[in-house]
């Protein structure tokens, strides 16, 4: 995978006019599950109308554009940032919640001689 990226990033007067997702974090420097946080806040949108189901392709020169742009950046960091923040924080709660819901469960080496 890194050599794969490696060759793209090696190309960048020679990018494609569409990207995937893959692509598309590689360029801006983000992880490939962080491209769909990004398009849910509408700081990105991919090309055409896809279904959800569909691979996303995304413009090559908006997302030039967009990387040059410092508040751009800025607000999408803080957007992805958050998301993860708030999945964290919905794991941790549900993992205590199940954790004070769950019996306990005693074993007496007495009983079961």
């Amino acid at each position: 995978m890194k050599e794969e990226k490696q060759q793209f990033l090696n190309l960048l007067g020679q990018l494609p006019a569409r990207l995937t997702v893959e692509q598309v974090s590689w360029l801006i420097g983000c992880g490939e599950d962080d491209v769909p946080i990004i398009v849910a806040a509408k700081l990105l949108k991919p090309l055409g109308n896809p279904a959800p189901n569909a691979i996303k392709y995304y413009a090559t020169v908006e997302l030039l554009e967009l990387t040059k742009d410092r508040n751009w950046l800025s607000r999408a960091t803080l957007v992805i940032s958050q998301y993860w923040k708030r999945r964290h924080a919905a794991r941790i709660s549900r993992e205590s919640q199940s954790a004070a819901s769950s019996p306990k469960q005693t074993t007496d080496s007495n009983q079961a001689k």
